[in-house]
């Protein structure tokens, strides 16, 4: 088994069970206990499990670095998908999530000079340690939880920027176009961000069409096209073309 496809094995044992000892992994996996090691302390740099003695965990779901291990082969793909709609250069507004989180990170290691504008904290720490990231970080009132700015400084902030693309996630789908979001503050920064873009891209997975979030996403009218899985659901994606959303699959 190579190292990507024992990476995707370690998080899915631990997304199975919750924790794993060492060596219960390395039988499972079928190598040294030194191997599954190196393999967690990489994942753990990428802040993918946490490290505890003799035993690795997920983090926890309720915080962006916790949901990144969850369907992370999914994400990946979607967030590869996402930042190859990008070129060299090229300027852009990324809102908060973990399969923006992925994108932002694929986006910096590609190292074509990229440079993000964002109110998420957590996606300026994740690319911090690659070489030449460039990020612009919004003021705003800070979310301790979701490691976002909003508030109206996030609207004066952004006021005077004009970018092709904002990629944003979002909590659920309402139907007929509409995204949701649970955090009204949260809501209203995608908003404020979508108007000062010319498209915006929704990154999630499919899985998230399944709900319904508390507050509908205004995207300001902007022409939306989703990125996701290929386990998008045929009705569903009838019901985005019928409004004229764009769909590209992973």
């Amino acid at each position: 088994m190579g190292m990507g496809r024992r990476d995707a094995r370690i998080l899915e044992l631990l997304g199975e069970r919750g924790r794993c000892d060492v060596s219960v992994l390395a039988e499972e996996l079928g190598v040294s206990q030194v191997t599954v090691r190196k393999d967690l302390d990489s994942l753990a740099e990428r802040r993918l499990v946490r490290r505890v003695h003799g035993h690795a965990e997920l983090g926890s779901p309720d915080d962006v670095a916790g949901r990144l291990a969850y369907h992370y082969e999914a994400k990946l793909a979607i967030a590869r998908r996402a930042a190859g709609l990008v070129a060299a250069g090229e300027t852009v507004m990324v809102e908060s999530g973990s399969c923006c989180a992925l994108f932002a990170r694929e986006l910096v290691a590609a190292g074509r000079g990229v440079t993000l504008i964002t109110n998420s904290a957590f996606i300026a720490a994740y690319v911090r340690d690659l070489p030449g990231a460039r990020v612009v970080l919004l003021a705003g009132n800070y979310q301790p939880d979701a490691q976002v700015t909003v508030g109206p400084l996030v609207r004066a902030s952004v006021a005077g920027l004009a970018v092709d693309k904002l990629f944003v996630g979002t909590d659920g789908y309402a139907g007929s176009g509409v995204f949701t979001n649970e955090d009204p503050l949260r809501a209203q920064a995608v908003h404020d961000m979508a108007e000062r873009a010319a498209r915006v891209y929704v990154v999630t997975e499919s899985e998230k069409f399944g709900r319904r979030g508390l507050m509908p996403l205004d995207l300001a009218g902007r022409p939306v096209t989703v990125v996701t899985d290929d386990a998008l659901a045929a009705g569903t994606a009838a019901d985005l073309a019928a409004v004229g959303v764009g769909v590209l699959r992973a």
